[in-house]
């Protein structure tokens, strides 16, 4: 069981020690890269030796922001921290225990680490380590503003997700007035879309399913359509809000076949609704109104799992 730190806690514990490699988890988002490149900066501000894992599903767009921080060569990093890393299934290949210290702001937290800094209240892990690298640092700069404002949008899907609270956007404030450039950042991270992105999000609009009298609302990523839209990775980040969006849906899966054999399924469910429930199911988790699992199957064997799971955890739905 991890011995659990506070902020401050957390902050003088990463000054006992160096050599840091900073472990972002699978299919990285913008809040584990954010977060981790803004305490890599702040590391290497205190003195301290720090990279960050160069994880190799980072999408384009999302590249440039972590760029100055990966290990390159002539690294030596002996100190793993992961941050925004829920559980052993979500570390990315080749990362393995043991993990010294986490920082998570998932309440589905596995406890996998021996140290854990857990703010399971806020809406990103962005906040946490904003109040972490005060404690480190004393302040943060303008740099790490960037990436914490990053972290912060792109987890509460630019401040319109149910995750938003008076916190989240007094944090925003914080980070705006420090240097970060919202309008910029905006533009970058929510506003700028691929040909083939528009194409893809197009099939899944027209493609949605409904189950429960439209109460469960349902897209479907196959491979295949991939291809048909000229679409990869960079053209699949955050496509869970959009099943969300049909009205009278309460709770929306969006399942993506990865690979053959492989769905990944993003849950997500208006309040009163515990979807991180439904995906432990199947080990899954994350928070009450957004979380997720990967399931060895292909998308619609996942899908009637998930409905039985919804069933299950939801029978009042």
């Amino acid at each position: 069981m991890s011995r659990m730190l506070t902020a401050s806690e957390c902050a003088a514990w990463l000054l006992e020690s160096d050599d840091y490699l900073i472990i972002s988890h699978r299919r990285p988002d913008g809040d584990t890269l954010g977060s981790g490149a803004a305490l890599c900066s702040a590391l290497r501000r205190a003195g301290k030796r720090a990279w960050c894992l160069d994880n190799p599903e980072t999408i384009n767009n999302h590249r440039p922001f972590v760029a100055p921080y990966l290990a390159g060569e002539g690294a030596k990093p002996v100190t793993p921290v992961t941050v925004d890393v829920a559980s052993e299934g979500l570390f990315p290949e080749g990362v393995t225990g043991p993990i010294p210290l986490a920082i998570d702001h998932h309440p589905s937290n596995s406890r996998f680490a021996e140290n854990l800094c857990l703010a399971a209240e806020r809406s990103s892990c962005g906040e946490l380590v904003l109040e972490i690298i005060k404690a480190l640092c004393g302040g943060i700069d303008a740099e790490e503003a960037k990436l914490l404002y990053m972290a912060v949008s792109t987890d509460t899907g630019c401040f319109q997700y149910s995750n938003t609270n008076a916190a989240t956007l007094r944090a925003a404030a914080e980070l705006i007035d420090a240097g970060a450039d919202n309008s910029e950042l905006n533009i970058a991270l929510f506003r700028t879309m691929s040909r083939a992105r528009m194409a893809l999000e197009g099939r899944m609009l027209t493609g949605m399913r409904y189950y429960k009298g439209g109460k469960v609302s349902v897209n479907i990523v196959t491979l295949a359509m991939l291809a048909e839209c000229g679409a990869d990775d960079n053209d699949c980040d955050d496509l869970a809000g959009l099943a969300g969006k049909a009205e009278g849906s309460e709770i929306s899966l969006t399942l993506r076949e990865v690979a053959e054999g492989e769905t990944k399924v993003s849950a997500r469910s208006k309040p009163g609704w515990n979807v991180s429930e439904v995906c432990a199911v199947y080990g899954g988790g994350g928070h009450a109104m957004a979380a997720g699992v990967t399931l060895h199957c292909g998308p619609e064997e996942a899908l009637e799992l998930m409905l039985g799971a919804i069933d299950e955890k939801c029978p009042q739905l």
